[in-house]
């Protein structure tokens, strides 16, 4: 074939089209089928056999580009001729290609429809030596025991090498059929002087047979190991089946051996590996099918799985901490400051005892998901485990193992479970624990939740002192009034208030809009909710402390646009105003700032505060010809009913300022009445509001419709503190009260609430029920 080839004149640079080759180095005396694709190279391709065939033969530097310009391709290539272009089907273009002859690109010729290059063929130097006879036997005997070792390379190739004679063609040919990355054979390419291109190749082939006789170590090392391992095997089954037609418990044996092994690496207790040791010992004696040994087997293997040493360490980089803790809850600066004060204390002081926290307030306002940004914020591990209906005490310490089916309590399984031992552990709904005749769970938390007494928590299974101390407890909670006495005097109690109506409008602006969009597969762009519609779902279909409510609402309003996005068109916008609200989401549940429309005689409005946040609390009281009895309706709780009757006792006992006979109460009934009969209501705090409302009945004074009140009242008169007032006051705002009477023991409480709200309300503190008197109750006609 190479004697057809077109003569080359040697240094006369010549305008040939170009083909850049990705994965291939073409050398001269080598024939190569190649595929072809891209439209320069086929422009390259016919170019050429419309001419004389040749084509400049160029590998490229990475071949990843697909549109290569002149830095992206070797200077050195080879000067080839197209022996036979075949077109398929698909449009690429298969074609034979022989090289000829090095060349050297001088001057790199773009275009869009074919890349050209002026080349300077480079001179063959004829050279011969008894050290090149040397070179060329020693590369014909290092080329066979290559073919030999290669798989990829046929045995015909050796006897082809062994009967070329030219230097320089036998280089290029065995260079051809090596097995190296493109660089090393476009090394070899440029190597124009043939003794040092053959030096070099020799060099290759002896590292590429040493490369080729490890794999091969290698494979006959795995292939007898795998011989090995299914003989190991086949004889492992034959021993087992010998060992249970014999009644023999090797397996036993090994697993008490595999034990023992354990507990020597385990890094526990003193105590604890002294008694795994001799649990050990008892399982030895023991038949392996008996329940007993079940127990122990299960009571060794715990002692082994528990976090005795491992703990992760904790972030002290404050600025990070806050940061997460930021961007996870908005608000909360109580709780985030705490957290980042014990973050600081550690990072000084090296090793601090847990805290116990304990996150009160109502539902819906993030307490366990602030458990585990807490966790993020340390780079702890977060476990969570539910309290709520847990009633028997074992849950906490765990089953004796007298028992069969006996295991450890929460606590240690969590632990167990979290692998570490100092997670942050939330204890959920801590307040909805029961008793009943298995125990007080709450009385066996006490040790748990005591940083002078946890360091050495018994478990009941467990049996050993195992240390609680670098554990930090978190424990959530709706209401303290349910939590015993003793356990909370063992929590920091850090309260957490409802929201109000700007907070809840910066929630959903930062969180729930984009997790909404992100749930229901809309870019964060394309849903625009305006300030109105916000407001208006959390005003109209929402009555709550926290955001549950709303992140519901804000979810169905995103089904209602999936829908409209599938039938219109995925990719349009969606704004939401107060019309669309309406629409998605129908009539509004709750009426927004509805008050009573005048002032009336005998109707007080208190402020009351529950589980779910703050609520008005409309108290009515009617007088009927009777004996002086008080009647007091609307299912109140033992406390409402007291501070009812001592109300009653207050204003017969002012019977003179207000200007009333001595014995009025002789000849009249008095009913107190609080709407929603249903609702359960209790507590001190509607004292002032019930004597308002006895006050106005009796003097026929109406009471201002726009004030609310709140405040408990003894029999002097004088008005007492209460609790929940951000609820209570977020309650006025939203009933639409414009003035509120507030016990004057709460005024120091002021300075924590938001200025919104406080800007909204007319805020009046009290200290004796003359002044509550004075500022409800119209003047007299």
């Amino acid at each position: 074939m190479s004697e057809q080839n077109p003569p080359i004149p040697a240094a006369v640079p010549v305008q040939l089209p170009m083909l850049p080759l990705r994965d291939i180095v073409i050398f001269p005396h080598m024939v190569a089928p190649l595929f072809v694709g891209r439209a320069p190279s086929i422009g390259a391709l016919e170019k050429a056999t419309e001419a004389d065939k040749l084509i400049f033969l160029v590998s490229q530097i990475d071949p990843k580009v697909d549109s290569p310009s002149e830095e992206d391709i070797y200077r050195i290539g080879t000067i080839g001729k197209v022996v036979q272009l075949l077109k398929l089907p698909d449009g690429t273009v298969k074609v034979l290609v022989e090289g000829i002859r090095r060349a050297q690109m001088s001057e790199f010729l773009p275009g869009d429809d074919l890349l050209q290059a002026i080349v300077e063929p480079l001179p063959e130097a004829v050279t011969t030596s008894p050290e090149m006879d040397a070179v060329i036997r020693a590369i014909n005997a290092t080329f066979e025991t290559y073919v030999s070792l290669s798989k990829k390379v046929p045995s015909e190739v050796s006897a082809t090498i062994a009967g070329i004679d030219d230097p320089s063609r036998l280089g290029d040919t065995v260079a051809g059929h090596l097995q190296v990355p493109i660089a090393e054979k476009q090394e070899i390419l440029e190597f124009v002087e043939p003794a040092q291109r053959l030096e070099h190749i020799l060099i290759l082939l002896e590292q590429e047979n040493e490369i080729l006789q490890i794999e091969g170590r290698i494979r006959s090392r795995v292939k007898s190991q795998m011989e090995r391992s299914q003989k190991e095997y086949y004889l492992n089954e034959q021993m087992r089946a010998i060992q249970k037609e014999l009644g023999e418990k090797d397996e036993f044996k090994q697993e008490i051996l595999h034990l023992e092994e354990q507990i020597v690496k385990k890094k526990m207790s003193k105590e604890a590996t002294e008694k795994a040791h001799a649990e050990l010992r008892k399982l030895k004696m023991m038949s392996p099918m008996s329940a007993e040994a079940t127990v122990v087997r299960n009571y060794v293997e715990c002692l082994l799985a528990l976090p005795w040493k491992k703990g992760t360490r904790d972030c002290h980089d404050l600025a990070k901490a806050e940061q997460i803790l930021d961007a996870d809850h908005y608000g909360l600066e109580k709780v985030k400051e705490r957290v980042l004060e014990y973050l600081a204390v550690q990072a000084l002081v090296k090793k601090i005892k847990g805290p116990i926290l304990c996150l009160v307030g109502p539902p819906g306002v993030g307490k366990t998901s602030l458990g585990q940004s807490i966790a993020k914020a340390l780079g702890r591990k977060f476990l969570r485990i539910s309290l709520g209906g847990v009633r028997d005490e074992a849950e906490i310490r765990g089953h004796r193992r007298t028992y069969i089916g006996a295991m450890p309590g929460k606590i240690i399984q969590g632990l167990r479970k979290s692998g570490v031992k100092n997670p942050v552990f939330m204890l959920d709904e801590i307040d909805k624990m029961s008793t009943d005749f298995r125990g007080d769970p709450s009385s066996a938390l006490l040790e748990v939740l005591d940083p002078e007494q946890n360091n050495s928590f018994a478990d009941h299974f467990l049996d050993v002192d195992y240390d609680l101390s670098q554990v930090l407890f978190v424990a959530t909670a709706n209401n303290l009034h349910a939590i015993p006495r003793p356990l909370h005097d063992r929590l920091e109690v850090i309260r957490i208030e409802g929201y109000s109506e700007e907070e809840k409008l910066h929630i959903a602006r930062r969180y729930l809009l984009k997790k909404q969009a992100k749930v229901h597969g809309f870019a964060e762009p394309q849903v625009r909710f305006s300030s109105a519609a916000l407001y208006e779902i959390i005003r109209r279909y929402t009555r709550e402390a926290g955001v549950r409510s709303l992140d519901r609402n804000i979810a169905s309003v995103f089904r209602k646009l999936a829908r409209r996005a599938l039938q219109e068109g995925k990719d349009r916008n969606f704004p939401v105003g107060e019309k669309q609200i309406h629409k998605y989401l129908g009539v509004p549940v709750y009426q927004y700032g509805v008050r009573e429309d005048e002032d009336q005689v005998g109707v007080a409005t208190g402020l009351a505060w529950t589980e779910v946040g703050g609520e008005l609390l409309t108290i009515e009281v009617t007088i009927l010809p009777g004996k002086g009895k008080l009647t007091v309706t609307g299912k109140l709780g033992e406390v409402m009913q007291e501070s009812a009757q001592a109300a009653m006792t207050f204003v017969r006992s002012r019977w003179q300022p207000l200007g009333l006979a001595e014995d009025f109460y002789s000849s009249l009934d008095i009913h107190v009445h609080v709407p929603e009969g249903a609702v359960p209501k209790d507590g001190p705090s509607a004292g002032i509001t019930i004597s308002t409302a006895i006050a106005s009945a009796l003097t026929g004074r109406t009471v201002r419709k726009d004030l609310a009140m709140t405040g408990e009242v003894t029999l002097r008169g004088r008005v007492l503190a209460i609790g929940g007032l951000k609820e209570k006051l977020l309650a006025a705002r939203r009933g639409g009260m414009s003035k509120v009477l507030l016990p004057a023991e709460n005024e120091k409480h002021l300075t924590e609430l938001p200025k919104e709200l406080l800007q909204a309300l007319e805020i009046v503190t009290v200290a004796h029920m003359d002044q509550v008197l004075a500022a409800a109750l119209a003047d007299a006609n």
